[in-house]
């Protein structure tokens, strides 16, 4: 098999076309947001069934999957070490007999996501590659600690060299339907990032309902967020199909109206190949093309990568491997 070199495409989507700015707090809009729960599990129900590719084509979309992960290590017990163990995965995603096998170049990860702590070590790890380290920020998991600790959390990090904010919203604003906070918060947050891309968490899991879903995904776009983001991993549901299809439409109706592309994250719970074919299927089918690209979509994983691995050894080899025979972190 030729040697193919795969085609860089800039992370940020800022540099590819222009910024979300956001715009004034369309209360009326906002409002009129509703969700149909039923027919939005209905339609998630078929997702699975509805797209299966096998051989060569399953493997082209599993390197697509690969390049829009962003590796994650949010753990107590982090350390320097595993951090330059995740940067050098990150830039060297698969084994080399598998690169070889598949004609692969210059193949590399969506992003590393760390706390604030572990920028530094990322950043000097990952020069030169055009890597972006991401950095989770204003009191991530919870976002409860005070306003103006969170703000300068953010400047911070920024400073420290994060390219890209993985900011945390207030759930309370959400549940008390009290949007004109929300988006103030927002608005903060966006003018403390700067130049820094920044993706608004939604902790969807502890919205209570899919229109607070809609809702909060559509007031953040109001508020100048580049991407707007499942979960934080911590919560007790995380990324469902559901929530993406919400989520992924209000991208849709904010692009129809404004003209501005808000890339998507699901975040939390999708470990397996499968899951990242039928996520890829869903954004291709909803939004086009356009959202296929790491610029606009990311999945927020530890562990997926390494099932994208195995499957891509079995695409190679026509055997499966033993999960430990691959590396992590």
């Amino acid at each position: 098999m030729s040697t193919q070199t795969v085609q860089t495409t800039s992370h940020l989507p800022q540099t590819i076309e222009p910024r979300n700015p956001g715009m004034d707090l369309d209360l009326s809009w906002v409002r009129s947001v509703q969700a149909n729960t039923s027919a939005i599990e209905r339609r998630a129900k078929t997702l699975p069934g509805r797209r299966s590719v096998k051989k060569e084509y399953q493997a082209a979309w599993l390197l697509r999957a690969i390049e829009c992960i962003d590796l994650t290590t949010l753990s107590g017990d982090d350390t320097a070490e595993r951090v330059r163990r995740l940067c050098a995965k990150a830039r060297a995603p698969l084994r080399s007999d598998i690169s070889e096998a598949l004609g692969i170049n210059n193949l590399q990860t969506g992003a590393i996501c760390v706390y604030h702590d572990m920028i530094e070590t990322a950043v000097d790890a990952l020069a030169g590659s055009g890597i972006p380290v991401a950095a989770v920020s204003t009191g991530f998991p919870a976002g409860l600690s005070p306003f103006h600790l969170r703000i300068a959390e953010i400047e911070e990090s920024v400073k420290a060299g994060a390219a890209e904010i993985d900011i945390v919203i207030s759930r309370r604003h959400v549940l008390a339907g009290d949007w004109q906070a929300l988006y103030d918060e927002m608005r903060a947050f966006r003018a403390a990032c700067g130049d820094a891309h920044v993706k608004a968490i939604l902790a969807t899991g502890e919205l209570g309902t899919l229109r607070n879903v809609a809702r909060a995904s559509l007031i953040c776009m109001m508020s100048g967020a580049d991407f707007i983001k499942t979960s934080t991993g911590k919560e007790s549901v995380n990324a469902t199909l559901p929530v993406s299809l919400v989520m992924i439409r209000a991208i849709r109706d904010y692009h129809e109206r404004t003209g501005f592309r808000v890339g998507y994250k699901p975040a939390g719970g999708i470990s397996k190949a499968k899951d990242a074919l039928v996520y890829l299927a869903l954004m291709k089918d909803e939004l086009g093309d356009r959202w296929l690209p790491p610029d606009l979509f990311r999945f927020g994983a530890s562990s997926l990568l390494n099932d994208i691995e195995r499957q891509l050894e079995h695409h190679v080899t026509g055997a499966y491997s033993a999960g430990y025979r691959h590396a992590l972190a």
